[in-house]
C-alpha cells in the first residue's frame, strides 16, 4: 500500500524536474508555450495526486492530497483551455496555485503520519511554494525572463524534494518488510 502512495512522489518529482529543465533550456519561450507546459505539468501532477489519494483512502490525510490534486487539475485545465491569457493573469494564477499548494504541503504532516525527515521535507516544499507564489505576485512586472527562470528553478527544487521523499520512503518500506 505504501508503494502506491510513495510512487506519487517519484512521478511528481520527475515531472517537475523535466518541466523545470525545459523552462531553463528555452528561457525565451512565448507565454503561450509556457502556459501550455504549466497546464500539462499541473494536470499530470493533479491526476497523479487524485489517483494516489483515491487508492489510499484508508490512510490519514488522503483528503488533503485529493484536494491538492483537484486544484492542480483545475489550474492546468484553465491554462490549457485559455493559452492566450495575459502574462499578469498567468502570474496570479500560478502564484495562487503555488501558495495554496504550499499551505497544503505544510498542513499534510499534521494529518498524515510521516517520519521527521519526510515531515521536514514536506514543510520545506510548502515553504518554497509559498515564497515562490508571494514573490511572483508581488513583482509581476519584473519581466517574463526572470519569471521563467524562477519557474524553472522552483520546479526543479520541488521535483528534487519529491524524488528525495520517494527514496526516503523507499528505505522506510524496506525496513518495514
Amino acid at each position: 500500500m505504501i508503494g502506491n502512495f510513495r510512487t506519487l512522489f517519484l512521478f511528481r518529482g520527475l515531472a517537475a524536474v523535466l518541466f523545470g529543465i525545459l523552462t531553463l533550456v528555452w528561457p525565451k519561450l512565448s507565454l503561450t508555450v509556457l502556459v501550455l507546459l504549466f497546464g500539462v505539468f499541473a494536470v499530470i501532477g493533479g491526476i497523479t495526486a487524485v489517483a494516489a489519494a483515491l487508492r489510499n483512502t484508508e490512510m490519514p490525510g488522503w483528503g488533503f492530497l485529493l484536494f491538492e490534486g483537484i486544484l492542480g487539475i483545475l489550474a492546468g485545465v484553465v491554462a490549457l483551455v485559455w493559452p492566450g491569457i495575459t502574462a499578469l493573469a498567468f502570474l496570479f494564477l500560478l502564484a495562487t496555485w503555488a501558495i495554496i499548494t504550499g499551505i497544503l504541503e505544510i498542513v499534510a504532516p499534521l494529518s498524515f503520519p510521516m517520519s521527521g525527515g519526510r515531515s521536514l521535507l514536506s514543510v520545506l516544499t510548502g515553504l518554497v511554494s509559498i515564497v515562490f507564489g508571494v514573490l511572483i505576485a508581488a513583482q509581476p512586472s519584473s519581466g517574463l525572463l526572470a519569471v521563467v527562470w524562477l519557474i524553472g528553478v522552483y520546479a526543479i527544487v520541488v521535483g528534487v524534494m519529491y524524488i528525495v521523499v520517494y527514496f526516503e520512503s523507499r528505505s522506510l518500506t524496506s525496513s518495514l518488510a
